[in-house]
């Protein structure tokens, strides 16, 4: 009888024992799991500043800009003249004295002064020793050559036209800039403007040239 009841419990611990065991497996296994679970997802906000990186820095680069213009030359029929980087002519006014512009208000909105934010070069037959800058009422810089505040002409359908040649807007007359510094008094509509590779193209069709801009064109 005593040994029956001996035999009863022994069973009954071990069963207990291996229903503990069993849930202490089950534990563990599912603390590992949750382990496993929360570094994985863990691991890609860690890796993405890390990413973004790069991307932010070649950005910052590329809104990063030197501000440089460059006058160079182009040439037609009339002769060899100014015209900046993208190929648009260039204009000297007659009625600026001392090295000043004389043209502001409506005169400027008609021919825009060219400006520069950094450096200036000369390319082509222009001189780097005749470019320079003014400042200007409102704080910008003016490019110069030769002593002479350059413009662009609002009638210039683009590159490779000259539509201000000659005109007499505001009462003086403007005229395309030579490489020596000097007007060029013939007439030029439109030029060849030549590419970056070397090659030349041909020049947009212009609308008519100094006659139509002679007594004034509308300006007052």
């Amino acid at each position: 009888m005593r040994n029956s009841i001996v035999k009863r419990i022994s069973a009954r611990a071990g069963l207990a024992a291996g229903v503990g065991g069993a849930a202490a497996a089950a534990l563990l296994v599912a603390a590992c799991s949750s382990s496993g679970s929360s570094s994985s997802s863990a691991a890609p906000a860690s890796s993405s500043p890390a990413g973004a990186a790069p991307s932010s820095a070649s950005a910052s680069a590329g809104a990063s800009g030197s501000g440089a213009s460059v006058i160079k030359t182009a040439s037609s029929s009339g002769g060899t003249f100014l015209i900046d980087g993208s190929g648009r002519a260039v204009y000297l006014w007659a009625k600026d004295t001392g090295g000043t512009s004389a043209c502001t208000g409506a005169c400027a909105g008609a021919w825009p002064p060219v400006t520069a934010s950094g450096t200036v070069t000369a390319s082509g037959a222009a001189k780097a020793s005749d470019l320079g800058t003014i400042t200007r009422s409102d704080g910008t810089k003016q490019v110069t050559y030769s002593g002479h505040p350059l413009y662009y002409f609002v009638g210039d359908s683009g590159p490779g036209t000259a539509a201000g040649q000659g005109s007499d807007n505001f009462g003086a007359k403007w005229w395309l800039v030579g490489p020596t510094g000097t007007d060029v008094t013939t007439s030029v509509s439109t030029f060849t403007v030549a590419s970056s590779s070397g090659s030349s193209g041909s020049a947009p069709a212009a609308t008519p040239a100094a006659s139509s801009h002679s007594a004034g064109g509308g300006w007052s």
